[in-house]
């Protein structure tokens, strides 16, 4: 099940690195007649995930979990298809006219997977003593923040079935951010109020990925009952979830999913091929095999559009030192920091034929970092600027810059030094490895020589987090969803994932001399403004100006959409993808036909 991916995005401190899509690995001992036998044929689906969970607790997860969508779940969603907020553990609400106030009013009967009753106190308990407490470090509190204040809302009780959340400015996404996982406070309080030898509370420990399935308590539509390290994660469905059909059937239907851990995605497409997963998120490469089997093999391929991510190259716009020495080179930081160089390599990247030959065709150009499925994307058509590819404008910005070219056709500055810089990005991801020779070879048209380095996962990281020494790399965002602010932390200057130009992380050496651009400053202002406004025209054309302005400045050079597509068994029934909510968004109303 494809979780929300307006609450899964806050989630993931570096997702850039991740590499998008389903995969698995059927081991011997896990082959899918193994589990029929073992489940006495339960109705069950089989997919997978590219890695171990690194924790089982949600409030501390920093990445992509596929387990916590199916055990946990919030007070709202949103609809997969149309990106609509809909209730969930909360039955309905209500807005004050001034809007500074929501309340929610749970659905009565709401038990944990453990047969302990849910109410008000859980509610409360989970915002106040877990996403809004300074001792915990949720990645989710830098959502809730409000304004330029960034003051925090309160939240309190009013009776058993209703919570009252209270902000003392306007914040349009609040109600959004109402679908944040709630815990359990039967178990998790004495994880809050008492520490461990460190003086840390409890629960930054609690819930590690050694904790039996069994301890983890939840509240969504199934409960974890099985985890071997670098094999497979088994969900049940949950006997106190609150969901009925309107015969009064419980919902879902499907009784258990198991999700295989692996590390390739060439070995879940053999694996799918071969019958043992019932869902498989297709690449471009294997997209025309796959298509000719569809029929034979009873699968089908859905497509949603392009995907909610993005892929992009960024140079590193830090000005600042440690210890005298300057984070990058002071004479790339000036090309780097240059306008009309950043345009110019913007237009010098053939999107077309990145598209063609290494997204086979599925796949669009990327204009913005807004979603095109969402209120919010302004177009082409619109008015956005787009830098298609136009390698004599390139150019034209470089030698009016003061850039010149030598008898070779090598481009140098105006002292003299080859244009030169080193790209980097994670290696492994066969994509994106193409799009950087295919990046290469285009500047190289343009008389800028790249030196494209594919890294080791744990050493990209330590660059990009910790030592801030690179000169430009190729990555990505994903999941982020239709609301702006879910990618807050990009566009304040002060924000975790600010990268083109970022502040040491806690407990890193400080950096002298780190400078903030006026219009840098604008874009997280823009985020500010556009969550404090209600009015939705007044919301797009918000955000319609901070698009203009993210396409003029080029922080980020936008490159590829690629389609969101996954191929599902024919024997899951009630499919209803979308790039928004994937194959699974609607499982509890998922029926298997064999």
């Amino acid at each position: 099940m494809k979780r929300t991916p307006w609450i899964s995005g806050v989630k993931r401190r570096w997702l850039w690195v991740a590499i998008l899509g389903l995969a698995a690995l059927m081991l011997s001992s896990c082959s899918p007649a193994n589990f029929r036998t073992q489940a006495a044929q339960v109705d069950r689906i089989v997919q997978s995930s590219l890695s171990d969970p690194k924790t089982f607790n949600t409030a501390l997860s920093q990445e992509a979990n596929d387990l916590f969508g199916y055990i946990y779940e919030g007070l709202v969603t949103l609809n997969g298809l149309t990106g609509e907020i809909e209730p969930l553990q909360a039955e309905s609400w209500e807005i004050s006219d001034d809007r500074l106030t929501i309340v929610m009013k749970l659905r009565e009967g709401l038990r944990w997977s453990d047969g302990e009753p849910l109410d008000a106190d859980d509610v409360v308990f989970t915002y106040n003593e877990i996403y809004l407490n300074p001792d915990i470090p949720a990645a989710a509190r830098d959502l809730l923040r409000i304004g330029q204040s960034r003051t925090l809302p309160t939240v309190r009780k009013l009776d058993d079935l209703r919570v009252e959340f209270r902000t003392t400015e306007p914040f349009a996404p609040l109600l959004r951010y109402t679908g944040l996982e709630i815990l359990p406070e039967h178990i998790l309080r004495p994880t809050i109020e008492n520490n461990d030898s460190a003086g840390n509370p409890l629960f930054l420990s609690t819930w590690g990925s050694g904790t039996p399935p069994s301890e983890i308590i939840g509240n969504g539509p199934y409960r974890f009952v099985y985890y071997g390290t670098n094999e497979r994660m088994i969900v049940d469905r949950n006997p106190y979830y609150w969901r009925r059909n309107d015969q009064g059937e419980p919902q879902p239907y499907i009784d258990r999913v198991i999700t295989q851990i692996v590390e390739s995605t060439d070995t879940s497409f053999l694996q799918f091929r071969s019958g043992g997963l019932d869902v498989l998120g297709v690449q471009p490469d294997f997209y025309s095999l796959l298509k000719r089997e569809e029929q034979r093999n009873n699968f089908t391929i859905y497509t949603g559009g392009p995907t909610l991510s993005s892929s992009f190259i960024s140079f590193n716009l830090n000005k600042g030192s440690r210890d005298g020495r300057p984070l990058i080179d002071p004479i790339k930081s000036r090309w780097f920091n240059n306008l009309a160089f950043r345009q110019a390599v913007a237009y010098a990247i053939d999107r077309r034929t990145m598209t063609n030959n290494i997204f086979r065709g599925l796949g669009e150009p990327q204009h913005s970092p807004f979603p095109i499925q969402g209120p919010y994307y302004l177009s082409p058509e619109q008015g956005l600027k787009v830098y298609d590819y136009n390698p004599e404008r390139a150019r034209e910005l470089l030698l009016g810059a003061g850039f010149q070219y030598n008898d070779q056709g090598q481009l140098l500055d105006a002292d003299g030094n080859r244009v030169r810089f080193t790209l980097i990005t994670n290696a492994g991801n066969k994509i994106r490895e193409a799009m950087g020779v295919q990046i290469r070879q285009d500047l190289s048209r343009i008389g800028i020589q790249v030196d494209f380095q594919p890294l080791a996962f744990n050493t990209l990281i330590e660059r990009l987090n910790r030592t801030l020494d690179w000169e430009c790399h190729l990555l990505g965002f994903s999941g982020g969803g239709v609301e702006p602010t879910g990618s807050i932390n990009i566009w304040l200057p002060e924000g975790a994932l600010h990268t083109f130009n970022q502040q040491p992380g806690p407990g890193q050496p400080p950096i002298q001399g780190w400078q903030v651009a006026d219009w840098e400053r604008r874009l997280g202002d823009y985020i500010i403004q556009g969550s404090q406004e209600f009015d939705e025209d007044r919301r797009r054309e918000i955000y319609g100006q901070m698009q203009q302005e993210i396409a003029e400045y080029v922080p980020f050079i936008y490159l590829i959409n690629p389609l969101a597509m996954a191929a599902v068994r024919d024997r899951i029934q009630g499919v209803q993808y979308s790039a928004l909510g994937g194959a699974f968004w609607n499982l509890h109303e998922l029926r298997i036909e064999e």
